[in-house]
């Protein structure tokens, strides 16, 4: 849901072309479409140059003075369909950059911040070997933190449906990880 802020930046934006409305739009959004976008991609340059694609469209769509129902749907529908085309227009890449651990105080810290990289890393091997739309509402609802209706509006399909989509493609998640660990 929009807040009153927001909805008064898009309206100084669309209506008297303020950039620095519409700048203060893309800092609130930008970290959420970045790692949408490179969940999906997996590649930070990648990522990168989607998510600053998918604010320039939006910027073109505010400026031909487009209605807008859900800004948080349509930026999220302009970044999918740009990874999409990002994978037409390319050969569907398995490789995952390793985060970078910095700012490691000691080593009980260290120790518990290399597990949780680890993990992080591990999950987003395991969403790649998952269906597009699986992968796609486990990150959207957890990992964006959307709501049902939301994910829901973003991906095109009924609340009811985006629920039984997430049921199976956390089961699928789950198998893909237990899979993993067997394999260690």
């Amino acid at each position: 849901m929009q807040s009153l802020k927001e909805k008064y930046l898009l309206f100084k934006a669309k209506s008297f072309n303020d950039t620095e409305a519409y700048g203060e739009i893309y800092d609130r959004y930008i970290e959420r479409i970045y790692r949408f976008v490179f969940f999906k991609v997996g590649n930070q340059s990648d990522a990168e140059d989607i998510a600053s694609e998918t604010f320039l469209k939006v910027w073109q769509y505010i400026k031909d003075s487009q209605p807008i129902k859900n800004f948080n749907a349509l930026l999220y529908s302009i970044a999918r369909n740009l990874v999409i085309d990002h994978y037409r227009s390319q050969a569907k890449r398995l490789v995952v950059e390793e985060p970078i651990l910095t700012d490691i105080k000691d080593t009980a810290d260290a120790a518990e911040t290399i597990d949780i990289k680890t993990e992080r890393v591990r999950i987003l091997k395991a969403l790649k070997f998952l269906k597009d739309e699986y992968s796609e509402v486990i990150i959207l609802r957890f990992l964006d933190d959307l709501s049902i209706s939301e994910t829901a509006k973003i991906i095109g399909k009924s609340q009811n449906n985006t629920r039984v989509l997430i049921h199976r493609a956390l089961g699928a998640l789950r198998k893909a990880l237990e899979e993993e660990t067997e394999n260690l």
